[in-house]
């Protein structure tokens, strides 16, 4: 498989991981270019467990990005040592991330991640439930306030940090919200007020030109059949 770009995302990344937490693995592939020609086009994404590790195909990464989804942001915005592998056609992509970005679509999106895991707590009730369900609880709850400080620095400068900076104050609001899922609320309704008072550095819209004009050099790189050998 032609991998250009992959590492270590998630709570590991985060400085979020405890004993027992999976490590995740995302990247970004190239399939050869003339697969893409034929009647049935290769899968674009690729799932895997032990190792749990999510591949996206070049085009689907860049379509995701410039939607401004969380996740597949974190790609081009780890610290080196995180990163797996690097070729190249890679490190072009990590020199074209801030283009990627707009202001409407980080703060949907990251709000709108955030809102989903307060949904989730919500759902779950009062408290009194199982340890393994308070348990993802806290997850979801650390989630959230990480989300939301993500996005909002994001949002304000142009610029993704990827650790946070005091693991404690999130497992510390982790297990307040697994006592009680509405304390992740007044959380939520603050960051929800911060971006709507913010002003961005960020374009309304994202500069899809880098990104086409590096999936053009990807799939010229990868024009013969069968290449498998990456940038």
């Amino acid at each position: 498989m032609n991998v250009l770009l992959s590492g270590i995302v998630g709570s590991t990344a985060y400085g979020l991981a405890h004993d027992g937490s999976d490590i995740d693995r995302l990247g970004v592939f190239a399939a050869a270019t003339e697969d893409l020609h034929g009647l049935h086009a290769p899968k674009d994404s690729r799932v895997t467990t032990r190792p749990d590790r999510t591949l996206h195909e070049a085009a689907k990464w860049c379509r995701l990005a410039l939607g401004g989804n969380p996740t597949v942001m974190e790609l081009v915005w780890l610290p080196d040592e995180l990163y797996e592998v690097r070729t190249p056609l890679g490190d072009e992509l990590i020199g074209i991330r801030s283009s990627l970005l707009s202001a409407g679509r980080v703060r949907d999106a990251y709000l709108g991640y955030a809102t989903q895991q307060f949904k989730r707590l919500y759902e779950r009730g009062d408290g009194s439930f199982s340890a393994d369900t308070r348990k993802r609880t806290a997850k979801h709850a650390r989630h959230l306030l990480r989300l939301c400080r993500q996005g909002y620095l994001l949002y304000t400068t142009g610029r993704l940090e990827i650790r946070v900076d005091d693991p404690r104050e999130y497992v510390d609001f982790g297990e307040r919200v697994a006592r009680d899922g509405m304390a992740a609320l007044p959380v939520l309704e603050k960051y929800q007020e911060l971006f709507a008072a913010a002003r961005s550095p960020l374009p309304e819209r994202p500069d899809e030109a880098p990104a086409e004009a590096w999936l053009r050099r990807v799939r010229r790189h990868f024009y013969t059949a069968g290449a498998q050998d990456a940038a």
